[in-house]
């Protein structure tokens, strides 16, 4: 049938599901137990969620399953690609599953501190970062009493590492 004689209502576009946070092409998905309990936690809520469409219009209803099972999808292809990373008891470097303080040496300032978490766990508000992300790959590696060198501003500054939990 031609386009023309199709009514402009039922000319549908499909919704836009935004994707979740990118994981750099060759990196391994890791999680922690946190992150994984919490991946699965979103997809139990989409499934619910799905069952309270009924009582939208037949039109909403499509729309918002359609969304739905995107999410659903794509939180099913990072489960299904998880490695789970066990918490290591006392640590002595910076590395997955951390927690680290460290402070600016140049210019002097204060302590700041964040666990080292999976890219769906991140949250900078949680003050978990991803160990994707460019400071916490800057000071993998390092222990107590270590610098690092990450550039903020476009200016290098110089870190100390002060604590690892």
């Amino acid at each position: 049938m031609s386009r023309g004689f199709v009514k402009e209502d039922d000319q549908e576009e499909p919704p836009f599901v935004p994707p979740r946070a990118s994981l750099p092409s060759g990196v391994d998905n890791y999680v922690t137990s946190e992150g994984l309990a919490q991946l699965k936690l979103e997809r139990e809520e989409l499934i619910k969620s799905r069952k309270e469409t009924r009582t939208l219009s037949e039109r909403d209803r499509r729309r918002e399953n359609t969304v739905i099972d995107v999410k659903i999808s794509q939180l099913d292809e990072r489960i299904d690609s998880a490695q789970l990373i066990a918490p290591h008891e006392n640590p002595t470097e910076v590395r997955f599953g951390v927690q680290v303080s460290f402070e600016s040496l140049s210019p002097k300032g204060p302590p700041r501190k964040f666990k080292v978490v999976g890219v769906d766990e991140a949250n900078i508000r949680a003050l978990k970062v991803a160990f994707t992300a460019p400071i916490v790959q800057a000071m993998m590696g390092k222990r107590v009493g270590e610098t690092f060198v990450f550039e903020q501003a476009g200016k290098p500054m110089q870190f100390e590492v002060i604590q690892i939990e």
